[in-house]
């Protein structure tokens, strides 16, 4: 049994995002993963494993106190409510897979589309490894989205649920609708992104950045420092201090890029009608609107 005072032990994986005619570009960038299991959780093959996707501008140790915190949280609940293990993964342009697909990404010269990382997750999950395995997952913002393109492969839905934390999934005719205000804010995160600082000496340094300014500054603590140290490495230049892991430029392209989000705002549709899909939104209304909210409710 599960419980509490058990060790969590994390396990990084790697694996190469495979060939396909729809999503050639992606074809051989790295995807990284992390493997979180307890010494009794892997037994339990009646239990869920969970699959965690990030938003933009952040890695997948986004995730590790969440994840920490419910297997903490398992001791009594019924072995098929248990977790049996939990996957978190970086998008091919960011956190740790950044670096490693560094050189290809400066080489092709474009951002990573989300139709590129859902070929990878769902090339992933359709593996051997989480064959049998009853699957759960959970995205955050645009990793909300990549979830959600990953069920137009052939049938079935591999998930027994989604969770779409912030999601910025938007019917098409919502976005056109406000599309003023939505291009005007868009544009204001690009340029932000692009203005942000990237390198500074020290990642005590880089923490005290991000703690005085939106978002970091809203942060819990846990969570700010998780960013920077999990988010940030020695520049290629050691006389340079620390970087982030994915460029100002990747990350900036990313926002505007909403054919993913209006396409899956049609799938969230037709697949809430066969598998339990719960949105799940935090009470500080930030880069969602409440109009975009209620059009995906």
């Amino acid at each position: 049994m599960a419980n509490s005072s058990e060790d969590l032990r994390v396990e990084l994986h790697t694996f190469q995002t495979p060939d396909s005619k729809d999503t050639q570009p992606g074809a051989g960038l790295w995807v990284c993963a992390k493997r979180y299991t307890t010494p009794s959780s892997t037994r339990n093959t009646e239990g869920l494993t969970l699959l965690f996707t990030h938003c933009n501008g952040s890695h997948k140790e986004e995730w590790d106190l969440v994840i920490s915190r419910l297997f903490a949280l398992q001791t009594h609940k019924p072995e098929s409510a248990r977790i049996r293990e939990a996957w978190s993964f970086d998008r091919q342009n960011h956190g740790d897979a950044a670096v490693l697909n560094a050189h290809a990404l400066v080489k092709r010269g474009d951002t990573v589309s989300l139709y590129e990382w859902a070929h990878a997750l769902r090339s992933f999950i359709d593996s051997p490894l989480l064959r049998g395995h009853h699957l759960v997952a959970l995205g955050h913002s645009a990793g909300a989205t990549a979830w959600m393109l990953t069920t137009f492969s052939p049938p079935p839905i591999p998930y027994t649920a989604l969770f779409l934390i912030e999601p910025t999934i938007t019917p098409q005719h919502i976005f056109e609708r406000e599309l003023a205000e939505r291009q005007s804010y868009m544009d204001l995160v690009v340029q932000l992104t692009l203005n942000r600082k990237s390198e500074w000496k020290t990642k005590d340094a880089a923490y005290a950045y991000f703690k005085k300014r939106i978002p970091w500054s809203m942060w819990d603590d846990r969570a700010v420092r998780m960013f920077v140290e999990h988010g940030l490495h020695d520049a290629p230049d050691v006389r340079r201090g620390v970087t982030l892991k994915w460029t100002k430029e990747q990350e900036a392209a990313s926002y505007p890029d909403t054919k993913p989000h209006h396409e899956s705002a049609v799938q969230l549709a037709k697949i809430s009608k066969a598998v339990p899909v719960h949105l799940i939104w935090g009470e500080r209304v930030e880069f969602m609107c409440a109009y975009n909210q209620n059009a995906v409710e």
